[in-house]
């Protein structure tokens, strides 16, 4: 069964209520959680020879790096309340289902429990599109949560 379980997140409340279906996933198998949450890098419109990258982005990047440590830091919290282990990423990428997917293989895990639609960086409704690109590209099962 699935020992090792991947639990993309994005803050969203649809992503965390599927904490609970891979906390209880993994009680039952005795497995292990990681946690993802991949960080949008800035972006900013092309600049002239010389110009340096606003003080903004970095501010920016610094903002979602935090956000996206606290948003996994929810799952590793009511991980540790039910003695299950959890690691936790936050890789930057601009490409968030590749990051889901090298992250599912680095840790050899087992299944990916994901949510079927989230929010990127700024808050804007994303109907499914990295959940249908980790569909299309993952090697290991895929459970969608509605």
């Amino acid at each position: 069964m699935f020992k090792s379980i991947l639990v993309p997140t994005d803050g969203s409340p649809l992503a965390e209520k599927v904490f609970d279906a891979a906390i209880d996933a993994a009680k039952t198998t005795q497995g292990k959680l990681y946690g993802i949450c991949v960080v949008p890098p800035a972006t900013y419109p092309l600049m002239a020879e010389g110009m340096s990258m606003p003080m903004y982005a970095q501010a920016y990047e610094e903002d979602m790096l935090h956000r996206a440590q606290e948003f996994v830091s929810r799952l590793a919290a009511a991980a540790k309340a039910q003695d299950i282990p959890c690691e936790t990423v936050t890789p930057k990428s601009s490409r968030p289902s590749d990051e889901i997917i090298a992250a599912a293989q680095r840790f050899g895990c087992d299944v990916i429990f994901m949510a079927s639609h989230g929010r990127r960086a700024l808050g804007n409704l994303v109907l499914g599109s990295e959940t249908q690109r980790v569909l299309a590209d993952s090697r290991i099962p895929v459970l969608v949560f509605r």
